[in-house]
């Protein structure tokens, strides 16, 4: 943020009138003219006492609220990414035999096997690579949607009763697109076709996308198990593995949600390999 600085023509404090002189026993001087005793001063008025005091209140709350603003929209998201790539490396999932695998991995197209849903709320249990967000974005992810307890702290959580990764239905996810490490603040520039790779310890599940679009947030037909359908009409059984990505909209407000939806392209084994997508 700039600030413009401009300048101010300062004028007199108060007008200057001519002083008539007469001479008198020691000199010239003024008519009529008083020495001012030592140590009087001007009593303050009640009115500009309170206009000073209020002035100085007016730039503490500023300094406040700009000292707020750096911690919410700079800093948070300094500690937010640090400790998300403390959490990845504590998760200790680098030394699987997928990091010395050079050769990509299978691509899988039956049905994939699929994690049982974790009880805890905040237990790790997958990763997230999207090649669109850079070579080196790598997220954890994290089951719930609580914001004190997973979005500020983890990054990505799962909607509880959603689908697990590869299962039948939407995996649904949801994360921070500014502030906390901003997991999802590139989300708007996902195209159709993008990968969506998560990683369980064992197994990789590859999604490609297929929409984005922007709701209210009271339409959370977007991550039933068929998206779009909402919950007046009845819910079909899934017969696809859909992905569902959800964050505030637009930016630095929480009006509206951006939503991404993709479909299982195909899994693999951790041990055969990394997917192709995400070796460059």
């Amino acid at each position: 943020m700039t600030h413009a600085q401009a300048g101010h023509n300062v004028p007199l404090s108060q007008e200057v009138f001519p002083i008539a002189y007469q001479r008198g026993p020691s000199g010239m001087g003024p008519r009529n003219a008083r020495r001012p005793s030592r140590g009087s001063a001007a009593p303050m008025r009640p009115v500009a006492w309170l206009i000073g005091v209020l002035g100085e209140l007016l730039v503490t709350a500023g300094l406040v609220l700009g000292l707020f603003v750096v911690w919410q929209l700079w800093w948070t998201d300094v500690e937010g990414a640090r400790a998300q790539s403390e959490i990845i490396a504590e998760m200790d999932w680098e030394s699987a035999p997928q990091a010395q695998a050079p050769a990509a991995a299978t691509e899988n197209h039956g049905p994939p096997p699929v994690m049982e849903e974790p009880l805890e709320a905040g237990g790790l249990f997958a990763q997230m690579y999207v090649p669109r967000f850079g070579d080196d974005y790598i997220k954890p992810v994290a089951e719930g949607t609580d914001k004190a307890t997973v979005l500020d702290t983890i990054g990505i959580g799962h909607y509880v009763d959603t689908a697990m990764p590869g299962a039948l239905g939407n995996f649904a996810l949801a994360a921070h697109r500014t502030t906390y490490g901003k997991p999802f603040n590139q989300i708007a520039e996902l195209k159709d076709g993008d990968a969506l790779v998560v990683r369980t310890k064992d197994t990789w599940y590859v999604y490609k996308v297929t929409e984005s679009k922007i709701v209210y947030p009271q339409n959370v037909e977007v991550i039933a198990p068929v998206p779009g359908v909402t919950s007046d009409q009845p819910m079909p059984e899934p017969t696809k593995r859909f992905i569902t990505l959800t964050s505030c909209h637009p930016m630095f407000s929480a009006t509206e949600r951006y939503i991404v939806h993709g479909e299982l392209e195909y899994w693999s084994p951790v041990g055969e390999g990394k997917p192709k997508e995400l070796m460059g």
